[in-house]
């Protein structure tokens, strides 16, 4: 059985993208083979600086490897280097219906902010139903608000299989990533790059303590008791703390003489503990690029390898004739 998913590399990792889906990779390669891929022809659709874009999907990369995404487990590859991706892109525009790709989030969201979106992110939908049926991928891990696009590939992968053949394409399930609540940033909304509100894993150490640091909370005086339950540090602490550590951190709140700002300093002792190897790992690796590109070409290669098997395959499906997929 094989899992795929993507990560747009639209900037530093944060530690939304840890509990939300990535730690949950890192269990899933023991289970099924494993496709992770940096989405970087996804993020085209936002016109990012190319010196930007390439420097992320590097360090995303290795952000990848230093969490815990095992090479001799998981396929580790950059989207563009499969080209045969947008090339089923195409193919399978040919199977869908305009209606369905302007019901897709992506596309009404940017509608409702009075925005025009491009081609590119009205294609969005296409090119993930693209990266997920070209791997023949059994499970596609997805957070509730992706799950949307997902349903909008089974809808492809349906059309085309009755087009076609009945059973051409597998039908890729959702493995929704619900197994945590939605991770708070440091203004209290979802963690999200998009908000400025993210706390980076890999942030060097004076930044992370400064991002914690900057985490919004009341103005109740330090003597006096406050409230937990509605306290986005203590919301963060719990992901990094048992639960013995989070019962007596909120007894010091209602008891007062316990400031927000002790609270904090607890709360980041807890992210370097927790991703304290991590962040080594990320050093190291670092300094060995060599490697890290060694294990991106080798993934790459091994991905390619296997999209031209399945587009060799749905190009004789559909009649096409190409001298190089003889």
């Amino acid at each position: 059985m094989r899992v795929l998913s993507g990560v747009k590399p639209t900037g530093n990792l944060h530690i939304g993208n840890y509990f939300g889906a990535i730690q949950q990779f890192v269990e899933l390669q023991h289970k099924y083979e494993g496709y992770y891929f940096v989405a970087d022809y996804h993020s085209l659709n936002s016109n990012p600086e190319p010196q930007n874009l390439k420097k992320n999907s590097m360090d995303i990369i290795m952000d990848y490897m230093a969490l815990g995404l095992d090479p001799e487990k998981s396929t580790i590859f950059l989207q563009s280097s499969v080209p045969e991706v947008v090339e089923l892109a195409f193919l399978l525009s040919n199977v869908t219906s305009m209606g369905l790709l302007m019901r897709a989030h992506s596309y009404k969201d940017q509608q409702a902010k009075g925005l025009v979106p491009n081609v590119g992110l009205f294609y969005y939908p296409l090119l993930m139903a693209a990266d997920i049926l070209l791997y023949d991928s059994n499970y596609v891990p997805v957070g509730k608000d992706q799950k949307q696009h997902l349903e909008i590939t089974r809808d492809i992968a349906l059309r085309f299989n009755q087009m076609y053949d009945d059973e051409f394409f597998i039908i890729p399930e959702p493995m929704i990533l619900d197994t945590v609540s939605v991770i708070p940033g440091t203004d209290g909304q979802k963690m999200s790059k998009s908000y400025g509100n993210t706390i980076e894993i890999f942030a060097p150490e004076k930044q992370l303590k400064k991002q914690v640091m900057n985490i919004v909370t009341d103005s109740t005086p330090l003597e006096e008791p406050k409230d937990p339950e509605n306290c986005n540090v203590v919301k963060l602490f719990k992901f990094f703390a048992d639960e013995a550590a989070v019962a007596e951190m909120k007894t010091k709140y209602r008891e007062g003489n316990y400031g927000y700002g002790h609270a904090k300093l607890e709360l980041f002792e807890g992210i370097k503990k927790v991703f304290g190897e991590a962040r080594e790992r990320r050093v190291e690796l670092a300094k060995n690029t060599e490697y890290v590109q060694k294990v991106l070409n080798e993934g790459s290669e091994k991905a390619r390898y296997t999209a031209i098997k399945k587009i060799r395959k749905i190009k004789k499906k559909m009649g096409l004739v190409g001298n190089i997929y003889k």
